[in-house]
């Protein structure tokens, strides 16, 4: 089963169970899919679609910060919510330990020196680690090794 039909599975499931943050939730998602292609004017892939869901999540996470920042308590929980649905549709993440460890062995092979060097660092992980890691992680990280 594709990442798609899961989604249009679990859409019509919540629809049945009258679940409407879940519904709401992955027709949002599905509806990105489809505006991507409509744009691309071809149907995606696995990974293009763990691309949106991916992106999906992290606005869900950066809406959460900025709405805990404006004091709205209720949307943040609204928002934690949904990134929990979304979360279940992401292969699962791997451990910062790991990470840290991969940065390292990428660190030796690229025999990099300083942060000039982070682009080659980040060149070859970020395939790697493509919807089991944060992007932003992956660079915090390698800027810590790399100082």
């Amino acid at each position: 089963m594709t990442l798609k039909e899961k989604l249009s599975s679990d859409m019509k499931g919540a629809l049945r169970s009258k679940d409407s943050l879940r519904l709401n939730t992955i027709r949002s998602v599905i509806a990105a899919v489809k505006n991507q292609e409509i744009d691309l004017r071809k149907e995606l892939q696995d990974d293009e679609v763990l691309s949106i869901v991916t992106h999906e999540v992290k606005k869900r996470k950066e809406a959460s910060a900025l709405f805990k920042q404006g004091g709205r308590m209720d949307l943040v929980e609204k928002e934690n919510r949904e990134h929990a649905i979304l979360q279940a549709y992401l292969p699962e993440q791997v451990s910062e330990e790991d990470l840290r460890k991969r940065i390292q062995e990428v660190i030796a092979e690229t025999e990099a020196k300083g942060m000039k060097d982070l682009g080659k660092i980040m060149k070859a992980l970020v395939p790697e680690f493509k919807g089991k890691a944060d992007n932003g992680l992956i660079k915090d990280l390698a800027g810590e090794y790399l100082n």
